[in-house]
């Protein structure tokens, strides 16, 4: 084994599988799409870390383990359509892409979509549309989506996704602003009806343009 795929199998083994991700397609599918063929080249070396990777613009490449559990908590299938808010290097897109049947995908940040757009080609990925644009506060003229991911965080969840889940549908979210978030899963289980389980705490980098928090003011 090469030192490349040792580190690889030390991300999966030490740091997501001890997370509780066991779906064995998602872990399968780790060694299959390369992160590191993802990571800008001047944090590679940093491309089986525990920790986020800095991008443009403030966003972030989550961590490995974060990644991994998103694949699993939103069970994906192979007839989803999918929604993802916040291409970034295109790594997250890559994985959707191949659990789903396709992924629309948006980013804001110009540098990005061009560097995801790349990427994806280069890994000759095909079934994703990507767009640059702002999708923070929903896409609603695209849906309806099998799956929706917010690959940022938002302090407030807008309605527009809920409402742009198909029945069944289930959308991933980190919500809430720092010290603590929750990551949340809220399924479509009719038209107009949503449950939502908490599933941890943690915190990341907001989206751009995120919908805010009123504040009272005295």
């Amino acid at each position: 084994m090469t030192d490349l795929e040792q580190n690889r199998f030390n991300m999966v083994e030490q740091q997501i599988r001890t997370w509780d991700v066991l779906d064995q397609d998602v872990l399968d599918l780790l060694y299959q799409i390369k992160r590191e063929e993802f990571v800008p080249v001047a944090y590679r070396f940093m491309a089986f870390a525990d920790m986020e990777i800095p991008l443009e613009h403030g966003a972030v490449m989550l961590t490995p383990k974060m990644e991994a559990r998103i694949l699993q908590e939103l069970a994906i299938k192979k007839t989803d359509k999918i929604l993802e808010v916040g291409t970034g290097t295109g790594y997250m897109t890559a994985l959707l892409a191949q659990l789903g049947a396709h992924v629309d995908s948006v980013e804001i940040v110009p540098e990005l979509h061009a560097m995801a757009k790349i990427n994806l080609q280069t890994q000759d990925i095909t079934n994703v549309t990507l767009e640059q644009g702002d999708a923070a506060q929903g896409w609603p003229d695209h849906g309806p989506y099998d799956v929706i991911v917010l690959t940022a965080s938002t302090p407030v969840l807008p309605e527009a996704f809920q409402q742009s889940l198909a029945p069944g549908g289930r959308l991933f979210a980190i919500v809430g602003e720092e010290p603590v978030m929750q990551a949340m899963l809220i399924t479509c289980t009719a038209p107009g009806d949503y449950t939502s389980i908490h599933l941890f705490e943690t915190s990341t980098a907001p989206l751009k343009n995120a919908l805010q928090r009123e504040r009272f003011h005295f």
